[in-house]
């Protein structure tokens, strides 16, 4: 049996769009859930709001993403986390980054590292960081480093 990491995002009403957007940027679809769906809430307001979306992109990128419960604080913070893709096909690499471009703030542009033949850092329009890299053939598993 194997133990997977999944980056699981928060957000305060827009749990659905960065979905969307990812499954744009990434390929893939979005499958989600609302509060309104389950019943979990009386607020109308609140009924079109993610309690559980994921997307999974045919490339094995699982991203998941929900709007914070009705009353609970929420604050996106500064450098708080980052999703880290890697992969052995700078096309795919090169293919993810040009999605999540969009709108993105670009931290370290898509380049030659002193750790990856290519890797990069942006965020993207929803405040998310994302950290791309090709591995290298002495990085281990699931590292870019």
């Amino acid at each position: 049996m194997a133990i997977t990491t999944t980056p699981h995002l928060n957000f305060d009403g827009d749990a659905r769009a960065a979905l969307d957007f990812w499954a744009s940027a990434l390929g893939g679809d979005v499958v989600a859930m609302t509060y309104g769906q389950t019943g979990a809430v009386d607020d109308p307001a609140w009924a079109d709001r993610v309690v559980w979306g994921q997307v999974l992109s045919p490339t094995g990128v699982r991203v998941m993403a929900f709007d914070v419960w009705p009353g609970q604080p929420w604050d996106q913070g500064v450098n708080a986390s980052y999703v880290f893709l890697t992969g052995d096909d700078e096309a795919e690499i090169t293919s993810a980054w040009q999605g999540l471009a969009d709108g993105a703030e670009v931290r370290q542009p898509l380049g030659a590292s002193a750790w990856s033949p290519l890797s990069g850092q942006l965020r993207d329009r929803f405040g998310v960081i994302w950290q791309l890299d090709v591995r290298t053939a002495d990085a281990g598993a699931g590292t870019g480093a």
